[in-house]
């Protein structure tokens, strides 16, 4: 039987996407999305909890990310989980967990006079790897090396 590695989020993204070019002007965004649960203690007080995860966006995801996305940006994202790890300046070990984004789905909604916020688009918000011709799947050997935690 195959494994499944699946994982969705709805959240707001804790700072503009960091993007970078790898070799071959491949575009990868990551930026931290935090979401957060709610639920009543046993006193009837509201209680708070708020995740951070690390979201990676490769390709055209990662330049829409760029170029909708901002801080606070309220996103639907599914993916995957992947672990990293590296070795820091001081040849410590490093690990981490990151989202690889395959689908993102833009939350905001528009503002009373009619404008958009930064992050909203006139086109299909729902826009994956897939509806453009791009799958993290399909990434070559190459494209997977990036060890780096930018």
């Amino acid at each position: 039987m195959r494994g499944v590695n699946k994982v969705i989020l709805i959240g707001n993204l804790g700072r503009d996407p960091d993007m970078q070019y790898l070799e071959g002007n491949i575009a990868v965004a990551k930026f931290p999305l935090a979401t957060t649960e709610t639920h009543k203690d046993k006193n009837g007080n509201l209680v708070s909890q708020t995740e951070w995860h690390t979201v990676v966006l490769w390709r055209g995801l990662a330049e829409l990310a760029q170029k909708y996305l901002h801080k606070g940006s309220l996103v639907f994202i599914e993916g995957r989980l992947r672990t990293r790890n590296w070795e820091d300046k001081d040849k410590n070990k490093k690990f981490g967990t990151e989202i690889v984004g395959d689908n993102l789905v833009m939350l905001d909604k528009r503002k009373e006079n009619g404008d958009y916020h930064q992050s909203d688009v006139s086109i299909d918000l729902n826009v994956s790897t897939d509806d453009m011709n791009y799958s993290n799947d399909r990434l070559s050997e190459e494209d997977n090396k990036d060890t780096r935690p930018f």
